[in-house]
């Protein structure tokens, strides 16, 4: 079958790289793509949000299978327009994808639902938002309502942060239209743990666990970003937590789905938090996360293309998932500076170091190709680099062995990945 990925990050590398491997898979296309998904598929210079051109070109390739990574063209519809010209997709509609597209309708549902997580406000305007800030209990939590990158939570520890980010939220729109509805919800403390899952509108089937480091810096100092690393799976994940999540929080949230009339086919990843009262829902992503797929993926033991098919069919109940009893690290290299400003087509080297290792990964989340066909950083995030263990502290080791394998100018990585992991 031919098969079409839409987006070009080091998610979208690692489920290129993962359904290649399927013998379903006879040629894969990505759009856009970047230089190393190029090296599994041909990537074509389309926009992710360029759903008319993705439709014409699907059909044009006579494409059997399409794959929507990212969360803009899956809250902006991008399954409805395949699926309104009789193109086979994988991924949840519009009116599904508002489970990430609107932090403000997933803390409704949880609500409705008593799906467990953090007491909460929603606001439209700046004012009353101001206002309520100054008698909740500190710290809070304000997060932007629509997408924001992964980036539009601040965890306010003071009243003067709290007014400082509604202003920047609400105001000046630092996250753009993002920020006109905002949440404010309570500050959780615990562990936190991310859990992806296959759903087929009705049954769900979870995949192992991960953690991942969201700020820029050591010692979860600096900014929020996209994420800078992760490990699977997690120790702090334990048989009871599942049970407990698999009762109150993964099956409820699908059958709310189903009862909004929202069916939910796709991928469901569940941000928790291990509060000393239980696990909590912090937040739900309607795909694939980014960089947990790099660690996730290598240890999935099935065929991808047939889970995929099997969400799409109303089938999954038949599939049984299985992973490797082992771990995985992922170490993402940056440009230094990033978040904020960063220099980008710096030539990257090493790569080549990679090849007929078993249990070593590279996958791209911001590269291309200069015109010399060189391969150079294209992004904030421009690598994730991934290794197996037999354990974690293991598959640590191997992978900050392997980030070392790689070179280019302002190259900058947390230090710190799976730290977490020592206190165990």
């Amino acid at each position: 079958m031919k098969v079409l990925i839409v987006g070009g990050g080091g998610r979208e590398h690692a489920i290129a790289w993962k359904a290649a491997q399927s013998p379903k898979a006879e040629k894969i296309y990505c759009a856009p793509g970047n230089a190393g998904i190029a090296q599994v598929a041909e990537c074509v210079d389309i926009g992710v949000m360029e759903f008319d051109r993705l439709v014409a070109f699907a059909r044009e390739k006579d494409i059997d299978l399409t794959i929507v990574g990212p969360d803009d063209p899956l809250a902006a519809g991008a399954v409805d327009a395949f699926e309104a010209a009789g193109l086979r997709v994988f991924g949840p509609r519009k009116n599904a994808a508002i489970l990430e597209a609107s932090k403000a309708f997933s803390k409704d549902l949880m609500k409705k639902y008593e799906i467990p997580t953090a007491a909460y406000e929603t606001f439209d305007s700046p004012e009353a938002a101001l206002a309520y800030v100054e008698t909740a209990d500190l710290p809070v939590v304000l997060k932007a309502d629509g997408l924001a990158l992964g980036k539009g939570v601040l965890i306010c520890n003071t009243r003067e942060e709290a007014r400082a980010g509604v202003r920047a939220l609400m105001m000046d729109k630092q996250f753009g239209a993002a920020g006109n509805r905002i949440v404010i919800e309570e500050f959780l403390t615990g562990r936190e743990v991310s859990v992806l899952s296959f759903v087929d509108g009705k049954t769900i089937k979870v995949m192992t666990s991960a953690q991942d480091h969201k700020r820029a810096r050591d010692g979860d100092q600096g900014l929020n970003t996209g994420g800078m690393g992760t490990f699977s799976p997690s120790p702090f994940y334990t048989k009871e937590t599942d049970e407990f999540c698999r009762k109150y929080i993964y099956q409820p949230t699908v059958d709310a789905m189903r009862a909004e009339g929202r069916e939910f086919k796709g991928i469901i990843f569940f941000g928790l938090m291990l509060t000393e009262k239980g696990p909590r829902v912090l937040e739900y992503n309607a795909r694939f996360g980014d960089p947990e797929t790099q660690v996730v993926l290598p240890r999935m033991k099935n065929d991808l293309i047939q889970v995929f098919e099997a969400c799409i069919d109303g089938t999954l109940d038949q599939i049984h998932l299985e992973f490797e009893d082992n771990a995985a690290v992922c170490v993402v290299l940056a440009s230094d500076g990033y978040p904020e400003h960063y220099e980008k087509g710096f030539k990257i080297s090493g790569l080549e170091k990679f090849a007929g290792r078993d249990g070593y990964y590279v996958f791209h989340a911001g590269s291309r190709f200069d015109q010399d066909g060189a391969v150079v950083t294209n992004g904030g995030r421009v690598l994730g680099v991934t290794a197996k263990g037999d354990t974690l502290k293991e598959a640590r080791a191997n992978a900050y062995q392997a980030a070392e394998w790689v070179e280019f100018d302002n190259k900058y990585m947390r230090r710190d990945i799976g730290k977490a992991i020592d206190e165990v």
